[in-house]
C-alpha cells in the first residue's frame, strides 16, 4: 500500500502472498511471496503421485482470504 486515492487516502495492497499444494491433504509445494515479486509471477511444481487423490490449490492474500482450487487426479 504505497498508492493514494483522490484524497490522498493510503489505498491499502489487496495481494496473494502465499500460494499452497497439497496432495490428499499432504503439502507438496508452498511458497511464499515478498513484496517485491512480479505483478503476475509464473510459478510451476512437479508432481509424482503414486495413486489417484485430489489436489487442492490454495492462494491466500494478505487479508487473510482463503481461495481454493480442487482437482481428482487418476492414476491408473
Amino acid at each position: 500500500g504505497q498508492r493514494r486515492d483522490g484524497d490522498g487516502n493510503v489505498i491499502p495492497r489487496h495481494i496473494i502472498n502465499t500460494f499452497r499444494a497439497e496432495f490428499n491433504g499432504e503439502l507438496v509445494f508452498e511458497a511464499e511471496m515478498e513484496p517485491a515479486i512480479s505483478a503476475n509471477p509464473y510459478m510451476q511444481f512437479s508432481l509424482k503421485p503414486e495413486e489417484s487423490g485430489t489436489l487442492t490449490l490454495t492462494w491466500i492474500d494478505d487479508d487473510g482470504h482463503e481461495i481454493t482450487a480442487e482437482e481428482e487426479i487418476s492414476v491408473s
